[in-house]
């Protein structure tokens, strides 16, 4: 198969390197170079469970090491800095190595590897050509970048590659060969915003920081508020902060008696933010919630007993204490095949990468196993349900993918995260979700209706 490297146009790049930057200071510390800096993980940090088996069953789960010809499949990370998002798909090459010692792909093990990248527009590209050119990869699984979706899409689509990863760049969902696991900044804050909307605030204020790229996740805030009928503030401010403290009452002023803010920082920085504004015993004047990496145990270790139900914090995917199987079987994967990856929403979406690529994968007929088949058997998922998401995840034939749309409210107690709502969905004032609902509704079998 010859495949033709398609990149953007150079003006373009400029702006994705711009872009780059303000989307890196929104997740930067969900993954971090230093794992004892309270960033690893991206939220909900707790203790194992009892239930955890030394010896997990993943895929056949049949106990035997699959020796047969390797499928090999790659993925690409955004590895500088101040963020490393590696703990994704490191987390599906510790699922895909529970795979091979249970069986395999009926008995082909997975080879998995992924690349990594520092938000360079033709690095980015060059490594997508060394996967399917060189490498010879079959299947695209665990992507997690800050501009990938953005460089690469348009070479996925010619090369009829169907990407499962996690998304960062508007294109991850908005396109139609990118299904991410999980729904993004964007559709984070119009959940956190959605549960001030439930506690009857008068006022929405969102703070985010001055970079370029926070427009787009603003835009479902301002729907959101516009729709409800309560005015809206926008701030933005410079990061690293250097007076918490101002921030902090210029949020809560402008937000008034009866007003909500809404934070989308990466941990470190809501911290600070949230922690002085507990010194002016601001707390308690107004609603506080924040975007999903405020989802972190680190958050709740460091706001104190303060904090409890006093702040609503938008989860994409479920505590990782649950005793529900997914998430048993999830700790016991990371805690064999990955120690060092810490419990949180990042290993979790990289567990559920793993788990969908490898359940569309034994489904394929006979042994005959190469792009087309691979790519055909993940575009063909429907119904995948996990007690991971919310809701059933699907990929399918559509012009974009928004699979995960339905999360959860938590909040801190007693140093961790705990769940505060149930099961949500965002809503479809925000234009593209109310697309993916028209588009669900028109074929039920997606989510198994």
């Amino acid at each position: 198969m010859s495949i033709k490297l398609v990149l953007g146009h150079s003006r373009r790049i400029v702006m994705l390197a711009a872009l780059a930057v303000g989307l890196a200071l929104f997740v930067a510390a969900c993954g971090s170079d230093d794992n004892n800096s309270g960033g690893g993980g991206g939220g909900g940090g707790q203790s194992a469970s009892s239930k955890e088996t030394n010896n997990p069953k993943c895929g056949l789960g049949n106990g035997k090491k699959a020796t047969g010809t390797p499928i090999k499949l790659g993925g690409i990370a955004t590895k500088q800095p101040g963020t490393d998002f590696t703990e994704i798909p490191a987390t599906a090459k510790a699922y895909f190595d529970c795979v091979n010692d249970n069986g395999g792909i009926n008995g082909h093990p997975v080879d998995y590897s992924f690349e990594t990248e520092q938000t360079d527009p033709g690095q980015i590209a060059g490594l997508a050509k060394k996967l399917l050119e060189n490498d010879k990869v079959l299947g695209i699984v665990g992507n997690i970048s800050l501009i990938e979706c953005t460089v690469d899409h348009k070479y996925w689509e010619a090369n009829g590659i169907y990407t499962i990863g996690a998304g960062i760049a508007p294109e991850c969902w908005s396109t139609p060969n990118s299904a991410p696991v999980n729904m993004g900044p964007r559709y984070s804050v119009d959940g956190g915003t959605q549960f001030l909307i439930r506690q009857k605030v008068k006022k929405l204020v969102l703070v985010q920081s001055n970079v370029p790229g926070t427009g787009y996740i603003e835009g479902g805030f301002l729907l959101l508020g516009k729709d409800a009928g309560i005015p809206t503030v926008s701030l933005k401010e410079n990061v690293p902060i250097q007076d918490a403290n101002s921030v902090a009452l210029k949020a809560v002023q402008a937000a008034g008696d009866g007003g909500g803010v809404v934070l989308n920082f990466t941990p470190p920085e809501a911290a600070k933010i949230l922690q002085a504004a507990q010194q002016q015993g601001l707390q308690d004047r107004v609603k506080w919630s924040c975007s999903t990496p405020c989802n972190t145990d680190f958050i709740a270790d460091a706001l104190g007993d303060r904090w409890e139900n006093k702040l609503g914090v938008n989860a994409e995917l479920q505590v990782t204490s649950s005793n529900k199987p997914d998430t048993v079987l999830y700790r016991s994967v990371v805690k064999k095949y990955a120690p060092k990856i810490p419990l949180g929403s990042f290993s979790q979406m990289g567990f559920t990468i793993g788990n969908i690529a490898t359940k569309a994968m034994l489904g394929i007929k006979g042994d005959d196993y190469t792009i087309k088949t691979v790519n055909d058997a993940f575009k063909g998922v429907k119904n995948f349900r996990t007690d991971i998401l919310c809701a059933p995840w699907y990929y399918g034939d559509a012009p974009l993918h928004i699979p995960n749309h339905t999360d959860l409210t938590t909040t801190p107690k007693n140093g961790v995260m705990v769940q505060k709502e149930g099961c949500f969905d965002i809503s479809n004032v925000d234009p593209d979700i109310k697309r993916v609902e028209f588009i669900e509704a028109k074929d039920p079998s997606l989510i198994g209706k």
